[in-house]
Formats: C-alpha cells, structure tokens, sequence
C-alpha cells in the first residue's frame, strides 16, 4: 500500500510508465533466452561434430555399426562375444559353469587360463590390445590357439570405458579375471607412464566398470610378487610388509592392492588377489630370464648370469604356468558374490590376497646348468654383478594359505617345467621363425 499514489491522476501516470517498464523487461529477458538458446544450439552443433575427446587416439574401434572394419562393435560383434562367454551346459557337474571375462587374454597366463576354463566348459570372453611390449606375432599365435578352441577375444584397451561398458552390457559376467598389466621390471627405466597407464588406471577402469555393472561380477586380478619388495624375511607370507617396493612395477602393484582395497570397501566388489612367482612355460614371455637364455645359448651368444653383494646367490621360486593356471581356476570357484547392486554396497564383500608360488627357490646358476642339459649346448656365462634396475635377490612364497583356503599344490618341479618349455620353444621357432634353420639340427631334449 505504501506504492500506492495518493492522488488518482499520479497513479495513472505511474501505472504506465510501470507498464512500459514490464514490457521493456519483457523484452530484454526475451532477446537474452534468445541468444542463449541460439548459444546452446551452437554448442550442441560444435559437440556433435567434434570427435569426442577419448575417440581421437582410438577412432577406428568407436564404429560400433560394423563388425570386420572395427576390432569391436555390431551385431555380428555381438554375436560373437556372447556365443564365446556363454557357458556349455553340464548337466552332469556339480560344479555351476561361470562366465568370465579374461583381460589380457592374449598374454602368457591369460591365454593359459582362458584354454583351461574353456575346456572344462566355462564361458570365456577374451579381451586384449596386443601391444608390442615383446613380439606380437606371439600374441597372435595365442590368439589363434583361442580362436580354434572357441574363445573369442575382443581386441581394444582396458582403458577404453565404452568398450567396457559395452563388454558388460552384452555379457552378464559372473567374474572377471583381470591380467592385463605392463610387465618387466627394467623395462619401468625406459617407459614409466606405461605402467602407470595398465596396472593403475586400467586396474581403476576395470574395477568401475564392474561396480557398474548389474550383476557385479567377483573379479580375481594378477598382483605380483614383487609388492613384497625389499623385504628380507622369507618366505614372503601374506601378511608381511609391502611397503618398500623396490620397483616400479611392484609400487603399481602395491597400489593395484590397496585400490582394490578401495572398491571393496566403496562398492561391495568381491576381489582376490594373486601374487604370482615368477611364472614360466610354453608359450611364454620374451623377456623372461629363462626364455632369452634359451635363445642365447642356442645362438652361441653370451648369456648375463647376475650375483648378488659379495657373491652371493640369486634365486627365484619359478612356478610352473600349469600350476599358476590351478590356482587362479581355484580363486574364481572359490570367490563370493559381489554384494554391491546398481554401484552401491549393501553388505560386506569377500577380500583375498593369496600367494601362488613353488615354494622352491632355484639359483639362477642352477637353471641355466637345467637348460645346458636339456640343449645340449654349453652356456657362455658373463657373471655380472645385480645392477639397481629394481631387481630383488631373491623370491621365496609361502603358499599354506593358499593351499588350505585354494586347495592350492603346485607339483611340477623346475627341471620337468623347463623340459616342457624347451620342447615347445624348439618346435614353436622351428616352424614360425628363421631362427629354427639354426636350432632344428641341436640336440634334442635329455630326460
């Protein structure tokens, strides 16, 4: 009432000038909505026509429409994930077949592991980048050992979310079994981003796809290890110290477990770690000691045996790919639901780490004096001084909690393993390389 003119006349003049007010407002509110609509337009156009952000290195697997000129994407796509990660039924098993999604299934364990869950009817989606780490041709080959024995595997990058996305609205997985990772120690001197890149962020990819997904699958993942260090108290048990990696790969493994932590704890993830001990075997990595060892030696190349401070030996407790293969089956059949739904938590979740080794530490010496004699090639030994690349002096697990909880038994010693890995090696070069011209008239196999 206090707006209101005390005289008629004044009240009419004041009533129009607020009307022209209004209007005048009205218009100004009208052209702003205007240039902000027009403005929202634009961007929507410059986004649409823009490649997304993430799409700009990996462009050629976002077609999603065609199946043959993508690594991923289509119906026939589609067909092929979901064919390969269904289950064969077995009616007369006690045990209920599981679908899992094998990451890094191109690799020397995962290619393993996926043959052995698909033989015994499981179903198994295979997922892998085939990087060139080591030599992808060997990639390849596994790829098709996959391939004729049903399992699919899809070719992109744990770090790519919609092909995750995309994997787990497909597929409801039961479980994942996650070991895609950067390997090697040394190689963390001349590439560090990369470990960072697999074993941190795609570990964080993976897990929240997971948390994500509906059902949530269990997941069993590759730690290493090499998370326990410099610690000097052996065997390495479970729950000893892990905090003084002396690599970088092994602080991308300690944090892998403490991430998994996380999940766990947020989400309700039902998680295992597997601390391997230095696995070995056919179709294994180019870069393990055993392996370029092999090579050398048959080339007549000398080969670098390291010592430790004021010579002492070096030693790891190798384990047989067969036996780490049990074990990880053992993990999955053993892992509890996850209890998250729709990425929230709604109880408590199984959390594991377990050790999977041989328990039989081996001097590095001893293991080329085994491949001299299944060669027959004498070895030209450098003994060498362990430089500080992150290399530790010794590895040792003890694998009781594993054995009581797993059913875990590793049963192939160091000398029957390397038998198996020679026979293979000689008939894998033999006939996918030019090195097989030099091998395939030295010596055979010694029992």
């Amino acid at each position: 009432m206090d707006a209101v003119p005390s005289t008629p006349g004044k009240f009419k003049t004041e009533r129009a000038y607020y009307q022209r007010l209004l209007l005048q407002r009205w218009i100004h509110n009208h052209r702003l909505f205007v240039s902000v609509l027009i403005g929202f337009a634009f961007l929507a156009v410059v986004l649409l026509l823009s490649p997304h952000p993430s799409s700009s290195l990996t462009s050629s697997r976002r077609h999603l429409s065609t199946y043959g000129h993508a690594p991923w994407g289509g119906p026939a796509w589609e067909k092929h994930v979901r064919a390969s990660a269904s289950p064969r039924v077995r009616p007369s098993s006690s045990r209920r077949s599981i679908s899992v999604l094998v990451t890094g299934a191109g690799g020397f364990v995962g290619s393993h592991a996926s043959l052995a869950l698909k033989r015994r009817g499981d179903g198994v989606l295979g997922l892998d980048n085939f990087n060139d780490y080591y030599d992808t041709s060997l990639k390849r080959a596994r790829q098709a050992l996959l391939e004729r024995a049903g399992v699919f595997v899809v070719e992109g990058d744990i770090n790519d979310p919609d092909l995750l996305r995309k994997l787990f609205d497909v597929v409801p997985f039961t479980h994942v079994l996650h070991l895609a990772a950067q390997a090697g120690v040394r190689y963390a001197l001349r590439d560090p981003a990369s470990y960072v890149r697999s074993n941190v962020a795609g570990l964080v990819a993976v897990l929240e796809a997971a948390r994500s997904a509906t059902p949530q699958p269990a997941i069993v993942w590759a730690s290493s290890s090499s998370v326990y260090g410099l610690n000097s108290k052996v065997p390495f048990s479970e729950s000893d110290r892990t905090d003084r990696p002396a690599s970088l790969y092994a602080a991308t493994k300690k944090a892998g477990e403490e991430i998994a932590h996380a999940y766990n704890h947020i989400y309700g993830l039902s998680i295992t770690g597997l601390r391997f001990f230095t696995v070995y075997g056919p179709w294994g990595r180019p870069d393990m000691a055993y392996f370029f060892f092999t090579k050398d030696i048959l080339r007549g190349k000398p080969i670098s045996v390291y010592e430790g401070p004021d010579h002492t030996t070096v030693a790891r407790d190798f384990t047989y790919i067969d036996d780490i293969v049990r074990g990880c089956l053992a993990a999955l059949d053993t892992a509890q639901k996850s209890t998250g739904t729709g990425g929230k938590k709604r109880g408590p979740a199984q959390l594991r780490t377990y050790n999977l080794g041989n328990t039989t530490p081996v001097p590095v010496g001893d293991l080329v004096a085994i491949l001299e004699r299944l060669l027959k090639v004498k070895a030209i030994r450098k003994v060498m001084k362990m430089p500080r690349n992150g290399d530790v002096q010794f590895t040792h697990a003890n694998i009781s909690l594993a054995q009581r909880e797993l059913g875990y038994r590793p049963t192939t010693d160091l000398h029957t393993g390397l038998k198996k890995f020679v026979r293979w090696y000689l008939d894998y070069y033999s006939r996918s390389s030019s090195l097989g011209k030099k091998i395939s008239g030295i010596g055979g196999l010694s029992s």
